[in-house]
């Protein structure tokens, strides 16, 4: 990320004539190219299409074994995990938080040098620290019946253990303009939940996370609306979550179950379509000096064999759910992140 900043002129319009461009990204946590490919060609994601006509898209080479705390904090400090310290999900025993960070983030480089940051609901962000600007943390951050903080949504009152705004007057703006909205994405359910009510569960579970997905929206709006920054970074992450359990996997793929993975095979490249929606309604905000960056931390793929010697292989991170797909293979390559960018110049 510092590489491809590097060229943008960011701060330094008070010594051009020209008016000084802003940079947008957009993390998405698990795009998977083999998925959204059929998704663009149909005209399902009409706005991520407009990115690439106007600009450039590519495979992203990721780490090896990549999980999103593992990668992000890559991308924040452009230092590999040995260096900054964020290794995976539990670093230590400890949920990884951003007081692990043994090496500058991006965001504190720009707001050293004056340049107005925004970050929102950006994975391994939490507790929040001090910028020149705001900060919302998002996937990691701990709360109510979300104690350790992995992959659950606590509401922005719920949270526990450490700042999830900063400024921390911002808090009670956001209650009062946005509402009290979910950060991160729900919880996937347990076998014992899914068990002899699979269909409902599933629906229910989807249903939650477009409430979630809908608010997310409405705070970049109101963000990009009221607190404009000259580099604003948002986040998502429910396409990675539903893959994880709800991939559109065949029945010879290990750990296909009818009951729940012939339910509703469209809700994994559902989540990319309703993705396309929020990229919308950001793009709304952009003019043409503006550098929109979408980046994922990595793909997802189908499991490809049972590992007998792991128990716990086929399960999430809480081991409760039973999954179809992952990402953290030994060989990152497998797995590859995507980015898409356009702006001055690409």
């Amino acid at each position: 990320m510092f590489a491809f900043l590097a060229w943008i002129p960011l701060g330094v319009a008070q010594r051009t004539a020209k008016p000084q461009p802003h940079v947008v990204v957009i993390g998405v946590n698990g795009m998977e190219l083999d998925v959204i490919r059929p998704l663009l060609l149909q005209g399902k994601m009409p706005n991520l299409s407009s990115v690439i006509k106007k600009g450039s898209y590519g495979k992203l080479r990721t780490l090896s074994a990549p999980n999103c705390p593992r990668v992000y904090s890559t991308l924040f400090t452009s230092t590999t995990p040995e260096e900054h310290g964020v290794t995976g999900f539990v670093v230590g025993g400890i949920t990884a938080n951003t007081n692990m960070l043994k090496e500058e983030p991006i965001w504190s480089v720009l707001s050293k040098k004056g340049v107005s940051v925004g970050m929102a609901n950006v994975p391994a962000t939490f507790p929040v620290m001090p910028v020149n600007g705001y900060m919302i943390s998002g996937m990691l951050t701990r709360g109510k019946n979300c104690e350790d903080g992995v992959l659950c949504a606590p509401k922005l009152s719920e949270v526990q253990g450490g700042d999830a705004v900063y400024p921390t007057a911002m808090k009670a703006e956001l209650l009062k303009n946005v509402g009290d909205f979910y950060i991160d994405c729900e919880r996937m359910p347990s076998a014992a939940d899914l068990k002899g009510h699979e269909a409902e569960a599933i629906d229910g579970w989807l249903k939650k996370i477009q409430l979630i997905r809908d608010q997310q929206t409405q705070l970049f709006e109101y963000l990009l609306d009221n607190h404009p920054m000259e580099f604003t970074w948002l986040g998502q992450s429910c396409e990675d979550r539903t893959g994880h359990w709800l991939y559109p996997i065949a029945p010879y793929n290990a750990g296909y179950n009818p009951k729940i993975n012939a339910v509703r095979t469209e809700a994994f490249p559902d989540q990319y379509v309703a993705f396309d929606k929020v990229l919308g309604a950001v793009l709304k905000h952009v003019d043409d000096n503006t550098y929109v960056i979408i980046v994922s931390d990595h793909g997802i793929k189908p499991l490809r064999e049972f590992e007998e010697t792991d128990p716990h292989a086929h399960v999430d991170h809480e081991k409760t759910t039973p999954v179809v797909a992952k990402h953290d293979f030994a060989d990152g390559d497998d797995v590859p992140g995507s980015i898409f960018a356009m702006g001055p110049g690409i």
